[in-house]
């Protein structure tokens, strides 16, 4: 059984502060989580949209990384000896982390059916994680085709935000593993019932956005998971490992006296 990761999505929660960011990264590593990940994009490629009468693009600008930010945030990633990973929502701005020399990317739900974007992320990275949100399975398989030279895992989402339980929808997993047996989850229910009730399924990741306070400016803070909260999903995948990996098929030695003594104890 391959180790499952363990994703901390900090994504715009540090709201532009790497002082904040660096927090977080921190009690990401603390909790046991395998990767910190970021999200990339730059406003002036935003278009004209409903975010525009929200506030929510005055928000993004707040939260906007740039190219030395980022080069920060990945050095501080490997002091702390949790891996860097980013979200990319278009090639465009791909400069902003291109000189990270990154193996891994992942491409956000609402990009999953960015042919552009897709070929790009192909040609440049080894390992892909696609998240599959508002997508159809139809429309899951044409961007894998795209993607199939590289090695990718699919990511079980669903996109609200936070998701309601009744709206998991853990079943899906295995629709998606009809076409991958790499398959992970990205999750935005609170807490970590999901996460945990996803082990079994044979996941290969879990992404659980993450924040060390939950009354932090910006939508993702919200419902994002405190440290003890990961620490707590964190040693869950090691009991998992641990009840799950049989060692010898049969009964284990410990059962052996009970079975010398119990075995035959009653007058038939």
């Amino acid at each position: 059984m391959k180790k499952i990761k363990l994703v901390a999505e900090i994504g715009w929660n540090h709201m532009g502060s790497i002082s904040l960011a660096e927090k977080m990264i921190t009690a990401a590593s603390k909790s046991g989580a395998d990767y910190a990940k970021f999200q990339t994009w730059r406003v002036k490629n935003l278009k004209p949209g409903p975010w525009d009468k929200d506030g929510r693009r005055e928000i993004y600008e707040k939260a906007e990384l740039n190219k030395i930010d980022y080069k920060k945030l990945a050095k501080i990633c490997k002091h702390h000896k949790i891996k860097f990973l980013t979200s990319l929502f278009n090639h465009n701005d791909f400069e902003l982390i291109k000189d990270l020399n990154l193996k891994e990317i992942k491409i956000p739900s609402p990009e999953n059916r960015n042919k552009e974007l897709l070929q790009f992320c192909s040609k440049n990275f080894k390992d892909i994680y696609l998240s599959t949100g508002a997508a159809s399975i139809t429309e899951v398989k044409k961007s894998f085709k795209l993607l199939r030279k590289n090695n990718v895992n699919l990511m079980h989402c669903v996109s609200a935000y936070p998701c309601d339980l009744s709206l998991v929808n853990l079943d899906r997993i295995n629709l998606l593993k009809k076409i991958t047996k790499n398959v992970g989850l990205s999750d935005h229910s609170e807490g970590i019932l999901s996460a945990t009730l996803s082990l079994p399924m044979g996941v290969t990741l879990i992404e659980k956005h993450f924040t060390t306070n939950n009354n932090l400016p910006g939508r993702d803070n919200k419902f994002a998971i405190l440290p003890k909260d990961m620490k707590k999903l964190s040693q869950n995948i090691k009991n998992f490992y641990d009840m799950y990996n049989s060692k010898k098929p049969g009964f284990l030695k410990q059962e052996k006296e009970i079975r010398k003594v119990y075995t035959g104890r009653w007058i038939s």
